[in-house]
Parts: C-alpha cells; sequence; structure tokens
C-alpha cells in the first residue's frame, strides 16, 4: 500500500494555549505538507503526541486529515490502547474515520521477557477482528517503546494484516540485525525505517520506504533523498543527508522525548504553524534551544 522509497512524515499536532488540538492550524500544516511528493501520512503517533491525546480526540484527527487529504494518499494512525478490546474498537473507530493502516504501538504489558504470546495474542486479536493493515512498531524504550526478539517479529510477520514494520530502535546494529532476519522469512513485509538519527544509512542497508517525525521538515530535501536512493545514486544522496544532518542533531539531542517540541519550535520558524505548544507532561524548550534550531536552519538557508 506503500509506494517503494517513499517518505511517510509522522505529523506533529498543532496546539493552542490551552493545550487544545489547533484544527485551523492542523488544515494548513496538511495542506503544506501534502503539497509534497509524499508517500502518506502518519497522524496521532509519537510526533503527533498520540500517547498524550484523548482516543476521541486521535479519532476526530484522523477524521479531519482524511476529509483533507481526500484518498490522495495513505492515512496511517497510531494505535495505542489499554487492553485488547479497546484495541480493536478503536481500530474498527479508526477505520471508519479514514485510516488505511495502524501503526501498532507497543503496549506496557509487552514489558519484560518472556514476551512472546504477550505480544503475538495482541497483535492476532486486531488482525483477527479488523480487516486494516498493520505496522509494527518496534520502537526504543527511551520513547516508551519495547524492542522485539527475533522470534516475536517472525510470529508477528505470519499474521495475514501485518504488512510492514516501522523499526525505530535508534540503533544502526540492531536495525540491520532485523533486517536481514525479516528478509530471509517466507513471508515479506515492508521494512520503513523509524530511525530518524540515521535515515540515508537505514535506506542503503535495507529499509524500502520511511515514517519518520524527521520527515515533517525538510520534506523536499528528504523525498529526493528518498528517490536517489531508489535510484542507487547513493553519492547524490548522501550529500543530500550531510546537509540535512545538523538539523536532525538539534532536533533529536538528548532527552531525545523533546523532539516534538523542537519539531514544533522549527516549523513555527519556518511558518508552517503559529504556535508551538507541547500538551504536558511534556515540556517547552529553553531559550538557547530555540537559538540552537534557528542558528541550524539560518546556516542550512532554510531561513
Amino acid at each position: 500500500m506503500f509506494k517503494p522509497y517513499s517518505l511517510i512524515p509522522a505529523i506533529v499536532t498543532p496546539m493552542d494555549e490551552k493545550y487544545d488540538i489547533s484544527f485551523e492550524q492542523m488544515e494548513e500544516y496538511v495542506k503544506w505538507i501534502t503539497s509534497f511528493d509524499i508517500g502518506g501520512l502518519a497522524v496521532a503517533v509519537d510526533t503527533g503526541e498520540g500517547p498524550h491525546l484523548y482516543k476521541e480526540e486521535r479519532i476526530k484527527l484522523v477524521r479531519f486529515v482524511s476529509n483533507i487529504v481526500k484518498g490522495k494518499i495513505p492515512i496511517v494512525a497510531g494505535l495505542q490502547a489499554i487492553n485488547v478490546s479497546d484495541a480493536i474498537t478503536t481500530a474498527k473507530q479508526f477505520k471508519e474515520a479514514g485510516a488505511n493502516a495502524l501503526l501498532v504501538f507497543p503496549h506496557s504489558a509487552f514489558i519484560g521477557e518472556p514476551n512472546e504470546d504477550v505480544i503475538y495474542q495482541y497483535h492476532k486479536s486486531i488482525s483477527d477482528n479488523v480487516e486494516i493493515p498493520l505496522i509494527i512498531f518496534n520502537l526504543q524504550p527511551a520513547l516508551g517503546g519495547v524492542e522485539y526478539s527475533n522470534k516475536v517479529l517472525e510470529k508477528l510477520v505470519s499474521l495475514k494484516n501485518v504488512v510492514a514494520i516501522k523499526e525505530a530502535s535508534f540503533d544502526a546494529r540492531k536495525f540491520l540485525n532485523i533486517t536481514i532476519f525479516l528478509k530471509k522469512l517466507p513471508r515479506k513485509i515492508m521494512i520503513l525505517t523509524g530511525n530518524d538519527n540515521f535515515i540515508y544509512e537505514s535506506l542503503v542497508m535495507g529499509a524500502e520506504g520511511g515514517l519518520l517525525g524527521f520527515g515533517t521538515i525538510a520534506v523536499k530535501e528528504q523525498t529526493e533523498m528518498f528517490k536517489l536512493v531508489a535510484k542507487k545514486k547513493y553519492e547524490e544522496a548522501l550529500e543530500i543527508w550531510e546537509y540535512l544532518r545538523p538539523l536532525q542533531e538539534v532536533i533529536f539531542a538528548p532527552p531525545v522525548r523533546n523532539y516534538r517540541a523542537r519539531l514544533k519550535e522549527a516549523l513555527v520558524m519556518l511558518g508552517v504553524l503559529k504556535t508551538s505548544y507541547v500538551r504536558p507532561p511534556l515540556q517547552p524548550i529553553s531559550g538557547d534551544e530555540k537559538e540552537k534550531i534557528r542558528m541550524v536552519l539560518k546556516e542550512l538557508k532554510m531561513l
């Protein structure tokens, strides 16, 4: 369902001073980002503060974005749930609202080993009860995720509705090992990099696309980089990545949880958003951090 070597931006969720979703900003933002040659949009995922939104807000967001996009590109909704029954119900609601696929967030019950059965049964219950493509989410613990073993991945890939994996360990060795393992399995799924810290390298190592928070900024440059990799023009693609790396490094500096606030500040500086509020417990970044972002944008001649 996703074009090979396409960029799927994980979009932020604009908010007002009361930490309510600003749908006015969201409309202009979605129109702006869909003016680029992207392969889809990920809504209410980690970048969009999905874990900090009420379920009703996430469903409303998906419906709102779907009405703007009008089926031109796939919409991926972030599926977070309190239990299996809630996951199934929410998946059905997302589908009805216009989602074309679901990014299945790791549940807190997945933490601790052995965990193969609980992870598999959670995904299987969704796959068995809702006819919608599913994306496995291998997410680093620093962002509240769980990293899956090869045994877990093999079981998940066997599920009929699993079509892709977002690999976001932020660890090049782990990414490479997972990629090699998945490509040996009889059933193939698409490997999407979620590793904002080594996007170019992950494409060279076997990713077939990207579902990325960093994809919501410098969109033109990144879509071009993906196209160049698809054509095996690696040197030209690397030039783009080396140009973008200073921006990636300032956005995803420690602590990584602040990347949402940093992205919003950068988008405000670029005139894409009007406000940069993040919903607590997330916190705004300091004036010094804002200045670092502004300096990098100026150095890259984006401002």
